[in-house]
């Protein structure tokens, strides 16, 4: 999440008369995350109670066409028992509403805007074993819940994508982030997508299931959000994801306890085959590759003026050779 397009008092007023949530009574921008422009915003509720929503205005990264599928996915999931945020619909019954930039602002596109339910909870920075496990318990419970919601996203962020974002950086790019940077890439996005993997099952992912993605009370998951980058491909490589973002410390060291509670939680719920579990390492590396090469892109063309919070791309990078080295964790 982040802020990069800002919109008076007047402007926000108007655009949440058009949902049935009462009038705005405030708005606060929210700087984590890289993609979207989001407030946390307070109305008065449609019982006049008081009542919170997520508003996200869409800025790149996701296409218009793609948002329904977004959209609707977290209305199957949450229908499904899943502790996602519903999606308030407009007035009109519609998913997202539409704004066009005014005069003097960018290029006057049109950009979406979802108002999405809040959750209650908060992002843990140092997870427990005990939280890990939840969270992949409630992981595995997504994988099954969506296994029947019809509409069908192709990775954006997949291997393609990968290669595109690193030629985009460019070494002198890389190099100017980190040197070590450069060397990771060139010495193992090529043999990544050799080896990619096709024969795994699939289905709905997040693909970008961060602790900042994830809300809970103690060790209970209240929420899982920011489903942007959901889509349909291979579920272990959903919990490598995962696995990236949540057994490692800010340095880097890895937090084996936190590893073996992810990986019991989710098999609590879905075991993974022999294949998927021979995969796991290198589709962790690809997760690790993924991140680093999209927080490659933001740091060099993050505009400066953007109320957003760059991530470094070094601690992806760097835990992508721990995979390599130490995959016999996993058999």
């Amino acid at each position: 999440m982040a802020v990069y397009t800002h919109l008076g008092a007047e402007e926000m007023a108007a655009l949440i008369a058009r949902f049935d949530v009462g009038t705005l009574v405030s708005a606060k921008g929210i700087a984590e995350g890289v993609s979207n422009s989001n407030w946390l915003l307070e109305t008065t509720g449609a019982d006049g109670n008081g009542a919170r929503f997520i508003l996200t205005m869409y800025e790149f990264r996701i296409e218009l066409a793609d948002l329904p599928y977004f959209l609707s996915l977290l209305d199957h999931l949450a229908a499904n028992g899943c502790p996602v945020p519903r999606t308030i619909h407009d007035r009109e019954g519609k998913l997202f509403v539409t704004r066009t930039s005014p005069a003097g602002e960018g290029t006057g596109e049109d950009k979406a805007l979802a108002l999405i339910e809040y959750l209650p909870g908060v992002s843990v920075n140092t997870p427990t074993a005990a939280q890990a496990c939840a969270v992949g318990a409630e992981l595995a419970r997504l994988h099954l819940a969506a296994a029947d919601f019809r509409a069908h996203r192709a990775n954006g962020m997949g291997v393609a994508e990968w290669q595109r974002l690193a030629a985009a950086c460019g070494p002198e790019g890389l190099t100017q982030i980190d040197p070590a940077l450069a060397e990771i890439v060139v010495s193992e996005l090529p043999r990544l997508v050799a080896a990619w993997p096709s024969d795994l099952p699939t289905g709905v992912i997040h693909a970008d299931l961060f602790p900042d993605n994830v809300l809970m009370l103690g060790d209970t998951v209240t929420g899982l959000i920011d489903f942007y980058f959901a889509c349909n491909d291979i579920l272990a490589y959903d919990l490598a994801v995962t696995h990236v973002a949540w057994c490692f410390t800010d340095d880097n060291s890895f937090r084996a306890d936190v590893s073996a509670a992810l990986m019991q939680g989710y098999e609590s719920v879905r075991p993974l085959s022999p294949a998927e579990r021979a995969a796991f390492p290198l589709l962790a590396e690809g997760a690790a590759m993924r991140f680093a090469m999209s927080r490659a892109f933001d740091w060099l063309n993050t505009p400066s003026d953007a109320l957003v919070t760059r991530k470094d791309p070094m601690g992806p990078a760097r835990r992508l050779g721990f995979y390599a080295a130490n995959a016999g964790i996993f058999a």
